[in-house]
């Protein structure tokens, strides 16, 4: 196993398999970038305080390191080398986050909350349309430090697009937040376009003759729906801060990509909440064909119980046993009643159908 060398630069012994795996098995990605340039691409076996200080000797170089849900202990490790705030740590360690932007001294901590568009047949009521996890950024004036947690948002394929782009990786570590950004705001519009479509197809199913759609599958929608809107909506603050007078160190070229951004995050919010206002709608007007139906059959039921009660009640006249009762000793008194019994049932039954209760 490979040995660590701590931020003092001296040698530890090799530690028990265990724990010396839990320190790299967390790293999917580390480079020495100079000038743009990977110099060094050590992986997972990287000796990060070697790769910091040289980074901090050199002009124009920084390291990128990933990691991919770290353990408390190869998350400290990285922390004492890179000289983290406890306060992030404790934050990467706490899954559920808000999404927020606050700065440490020199060293700024980002977390954003990825998504990813899950492909589906067709809506039910326990569809997974929208898949969600944490993405966490610390930024420093030689590192830049992403922890993925989750499945959601692998950023091998960005390392590589910005690896075949110098100029833009010269910039300095702020260059792979907004990459990183950028690609989460895309997708973003994405899965927004992707839910257009199921929510187009909802909302004609709906209103098609027969109402395909249950409740419990727009309820589920709308579920999906908000997840990705807790993902969305809260990135506004962070691109305002970081495009705006807060991070006025940031060079303003920098800034100015950031604004872009923000720019293209506006358009995902108003789609994201204009759905929320279609599904509200579909909702409410799904409850009410339901309250519709339910008055119609009540309605019919009602009607054939009336059908069935008059003829009920003049058979009930008939049977009382009383001597003297009318068309008892007639020959065609039987008959008549009969015929009695089905005039009045189909009198009531035209009535009731002209009045459209059946």
């Amino acid at each position: 196993m490979n040995e660590i060398l701590d931020a003092r630069h001296t040698w530890q012994p090799p530690r028990p398999p265990g724990r010396g795996r839990a320190d790299h098995t967390a790293i999917v990605g580390c480079d020495l970038f100079v000038d743009g340039v990977a110099v060094e691409s050590p992986g997972p076996a990287a000796d990060l305080a070697r790769l910091h200080e040289q980074a901090r000797e050199q002009d124009g170089a920084f390291v990128w390191l990933g990691l991919h849900e770290p353990t408390e202990a190869a998350l400290t490790r990285v922390a004492e080398v890179f000289g983290v705030h406890p306060l992030a740590v404790e934050d990467i360690l706490h899954r559920e986050q808000r999404v927020k932007i606050e700065r440490y001294e020199d060293m700024v901590f980002l977390v954003v909350r990825a998504a990813q568009y899950v492909e589906h047949e067709r809506i039910t009521a326990t569809s997974e349309i929208v898949s969600t996890g944490f993405v966490r950024l610390l930024v420093g004036p030689h590192f830049v430090i992403t922890v993925r947690q989750g499945t959601v948002m692998e950023l091998g394929s960005l390392r590589a697009d910005l690896g075949a782009d110098p100029a833009l990786l010269a910039r300095g570590p702020w260059s792979v937040v907004h990459a990183i950004l950028d690609r989460l705001v895309d997708v973003y519009v994405d899965i927004a376009a992707a839910m257009q479509t199921d929510i187009e197809l909802t909302e004609a199913a709906v209103f098609a003759p027969g109402t395909p759609v249950t409740v419990e599958q727009i309820y589920q929608l709308k579920r999906q729906l908000m997840k990705f809107k807790a993902a969305v909506l809260p990135l506004q603050r962070p691109l305002a801060a970081l495009a705006g007078k807060q991070f006025a160190d940031l060079p303003k070229e920098v800034r100015r990509y950031f604004g872009d951004v923000a720019d293209h995050h506006i358009a995902a919010v108003e789609q994201v909440i204009a759905f929320d206002d279609v599904l509200n709608a579909l909702l409410q007007a799904r409850l009410a064909q339901l309250t519709v139906d339910q008055n119609n059959d009540m309605r019919t039921i009602a009607s054939w119980a009336a059908i069935a009660a008059l003829p009920t009640a003049i058979a009930g006249v008939y049977g009382m046993n009383f001597a003297h009762m009318p068309e008892l000793t007639s020959r065609y008194g039987y008959p008549t009643v009969m015929l009695l019994l089905l005039l009045s049932a189909t009198v009531l039954y035209r009535v009731l159908r002209r009045a459209g209760w059946l």
